[in-house]
C-alpha cells in the first residue's frame, strides 16, 4: 500500500501507524494505546448465532495492556456454541492485531479487536467459525496451485420506523431512490462512514426495491456492498458492519433488520456473495472470450453443492419464504449472465471490448481504453442475513474447490446455464433441480454432502452434526405449505427471527 493511499485511508489507526491493517503488530497496538490514551479494550468474537460477542477490559497500565494482548482471556465455550459440553467448555480468546479499530460508539477512548478461539492445549478450536474459514482458504490454495478465493458481500436490510406520509416512494419501486423519497439515506451514509473507519472496504450504498407501509410503520430497504478481499477479511468486515448498523440504528431510534423476509408479496433481503479467484494479481475468472475454465469449475462446484450450502447461508424458517418464484430470489439450481432469476449470476463486467466509455461521456478526456477485467465477479444469490458469515464463506470456498476436483466440471456447468427468465419458460424450469424449501430439507442435503465439507478437516464432524441438529429443530418441513400466504402468520414468524444473524 502506497503512502498516499495510507493518508486517504479512513481508518485512523492506519493513518497513525502508516501501515495497512494486515501489518499491525502488538507493538503497534501498544503504541496506539499510548497515543490515543485508550482506557478500554474490547475483545469481540463470533458465536454460533452469527453475532459478535464482547468482553471488556479497563486498562490501568501499558504492562496490563501488554498482558491482555499477549495472553488473551478464557471464556465459557458452551455458552457460545451449543455443541460444546459444559463439563469441558473453557476456551481462550486471542486477539488478531490486524483487526484493531477505534470503537466509534464508546464514550471513553476504546480499542476493539476481533479474536480467535483456542483450546486448553493452545491449539486452534477446530469447530470455531473463524478457524473453519481459515482452513477452507488454505485448502483452496493447495488444490488450485496458489489461487486465492476472494469474496465480497451485499448487505441488504430494512429500516423500520414510524410512518411519514410526505414524499412516499412507489410501493416496491424504491431502487436507487434519492432523498426525500429515500428517507434513510443519511443513516446509510453515516453507517458507511463508520464501517470504513473500522476497516471495511465499501464499494457503494443505495436504496433497494423494497419499500412499503404497514400500520403505523414504514419499511424501507437499503443495501451496502463491499469490495472483494480475502475470505477472512471479508467475513470480519461483514460482521463488524452488521454490529455497527444495528448499534447506530438504536441511536437513531429505528430498527435495522437483516431478516430474509418481512411480509407477503414484498421484497425479501438477501446477503448475496460475490466471488473472485485471483493469482499473482490476475483475475482468473476472465478468459480469452469470456469466462475461463477456472470460472466454470468454480461455478460447477457451487452448483453441485448448492442445496447443502443453504445450511450455512439460509439458517431459519423465514429464509425459505424468501426463496420463492417471482421475487428476484433463486429457487432452482442454475447460472446465467446478468440473469436475476438464476441462482448463480455473472454480473456485467468491464472488459477491453467495452471501449473507453469515460472518454465518450467526457469528450475532453483522452481516449485511452483501460482494462478493468479485475472487476469481474460471480455472484451467489441464495444466502441471506441469517447466515453465520464465516461458515457460509467457508462452505463456498469448499464448494468452489470441489469444482476443481469434479470430473467433467466444465461440462457440468455448461449444462446448467440459462439465458432466459426461468419463471417464464416452463420447459427450462422442468430440467433444473430445485433448492430446499425448509431448514429440514437443507439439513438432509448437508447430511448427504457432509463428506465434501469434512474432507481435509475443514468442517469438523461435530460442527456438521450441530448444524444439522439445529436446522431440524425448527420442524419446518411443511411450514411453507401450511402457512401459505397468510400474512398474519408470516408476520408472527418474521417477528420471531427479526434479529437473526
Amino acid at each position: 500500500m502506497k503512502q498516499e493511499e495510507l493518508k486517504l485511508n479512513p481508518n485512523r489507526l492506519v493513518q497513525f501507524l502508516r501501515k495497512p491493517m494486515l501489518e499491525f503488530t502488538k507493538a503497534d497496538i501498544l503504541k496506539v494505546i499510548e497515543e490515543f490514551q485508550i482506557e478500554m479494550i474490547n475483545f469481540r468474537y463470533m458465536a454460533n448465532d452469527g453475532k459478535l460477542k464482547t468482553l471488556n477490559f479497563v486498562i490501568n497500565s501499558l504492562e496490563h495492556a501488554d498482558e491482555i494482548l499477549t495472553s488473551g482471556e478464557r471464556v465459557d465455550g458452551s455458552s457460545l456454541f451449543p455443541y460444546i459440553e459444559a463439563g469441558n467448555s473453557d476456551l481462550y480468546v486471542i486477539p488478531r492485531f490486524r483487526t484493531a479499530f477505534l470503537d466509534p460508539f464508546a464514550e471513553i477512548p476504546t480499542l476493539d479487536i476481533l479474536c480467535n478461539f483456542y483450546t486448553k492445549d493452545g491449539k486452534p478450536f477446530e469447530m470455531a467459525p473463524e478457524y473453519t474459514l481459515h482452513k477452507a482458504g488454505n485448502a483452496f490454495r493447495e488444490v488450485t496451485g496458489g489461487m486465492e478465493f476472494e469474496t465480497m458481500g451485499e448487505l441488504e436490510y430494512y429500516v423500520i420506523a414510524p410512518r411519514e406520509d410526505d414524499y412516499q416512494a412507489e410501493d416496491q419501486h424504491g431502487y436507487h431512490n434519492s432523498t426525500p423519497f429515500c428517507k434513510f439515506e443519511n443513516f446509510r451514509t453515516e453507517a458507511m462512514k463508520l464501517i470504513a473507519e473500522c476497516g471495511g472496504l465499501i464499494k457503494y450504498g443505495h436504496s433497494e426495491v423494497g419499500n412499503f407501509y404497514l400500520g403505523d410503520n414504514m419499511y424501507e430497504q437499503n443495501e451496502i456492498e463491499f469490495l472483494p478481499t480475502t475470505l477472512e477479511d471479508s467475513a470480519d468486515q461483514l460482521v463488524i458492519a452488521k454490529w455497527i448498523m444495528r448499534t447506530l440504528g438504536s441511536q437513531y431510534g429505528i430498527t435495522v433488520t437483516f431478516a430474509p423476509k418481512i411480509t407477503v408479496g414484498k421484497a425479501g433481503s438477501g446477503m448475496h456473495i460475490h466471488t473472485r479467484i485471483s493469482k499473482d494479481g490476475e483475475n482468473m475468472y476472465v478468459g480469452e472470450n469470456g469466462l475461463s475454465e477456472v470460472a466454470l469449475k468454480a461455478i460447477a462446484g457451487i452448483l453441485n453443492c448448492a442445496g447443502s450450502l443453504t445450511a450455512f447461508g439460509d439458517t431459519n424458517p423465514t429464509s425459505y419464504f424468501r426463496l420463492v418464484p417471482h421475487q428476484e430470489a433463486p429457487t432452482n439450481i442454475c447460472w446465467g449472465d446478468r440473469n436475476r432469476s438464476a441462482m448463480v449470476r455473472v454480473p456485467l463486467g468491464w472488459t477491453k471490448g467495452s471501449g473507453n466509455m469515460m472518454a465518450d461521456c467526457n469528450p475532453l478526456e483522452k481516449n485511452d481504453a483501460v482494462d478493468f477485467s479485475h472487476k469481474q465477479t460471480i455472484e451467489l444469490r441464495t444466502p441471506d442475513g441469517s447466515a453465520n458469515v464465516y461458515l457460509l464463506l467457508a462452505g463456498m470456498a469448499v464448494a468452489a474447490r470441489h469444482g476443481f476436483e469434479m470430473e467433467n466440471a466444465v461440462q457440468y456447468a455448461r449444462d446448467r446455464y440459462v439465458s432466459v427468465n426461468i419463471f417464464e419458460h416452463e420447459e427450462v424450469l422442468k430440467r433444473l433441480d430445485v433448492l430446499p424449501d425448509s431448514c429440514a430439507a437443507s439439513a438432509d442435503l448437508l447430511e448427504r454432502d457432509r463428506a465434501i465439507y469434512e474432507e481435509r478437516g475443514i468442517f469438523a464432524p461435530g460442527l456438521i452434526d450441530g448444524i444439522i441438529k439445529e436446522l431440524r429443530s425448527y420442524d419446518d418441513r411443511t411450514l411453507r405449505a401450511d402457512i401459505g400466504n397468510d400474512s398474519e402468520k408470516i408476520l408472527s414468524l418474521v417477528e420471531t427471527y427479526m434479529h437473526c444473524g
